[in-house]
């Protein structure tokens, strides 16, 4: 089943990673591949697949221009999770 990149499915993505993230953070330590693995399954393949996808556009007239979708999906996925982090700042506090 391949998922279909949505704004929802972008901003759970920056959500997830907003989350898991700084929960792995201090346990990574020092060994530079696990910093890479981290951020890969973490950050990198949420994001492909649920803010990118695994297919081609669905607009073919997005290949030779600017992807309007993928531009609010990407948008979605960061405030998503600035938003997470922001919320998770001022619980702290």
């Amino acid at each position: 089943m391949k998922p279909t990149p949505t704004p929802i499915t972008a901003a759970l993505a920056g959500v997830f990673a907003a989350v898991v993230m700084p929960a792995l953070w201090p346990r990574l330590g020092d060994d530079t591949l696990d910093w890479i693995l981290a951020f890969l399954l973490v950050v990198a393949l949420p994001a492909h697949a649920l803010v990118v996808g695994f297919g081609p556009p669905r607009d073919p007239a997005c290949r030779a221009g600017l992807d309007a979708a993928l531009l609010k999906r990407v948008a979605a996925w960061l405030l998503a999770a600035l938003a997470t982090i922001a919320v998770r700042q001022a619980l702290v506090t």
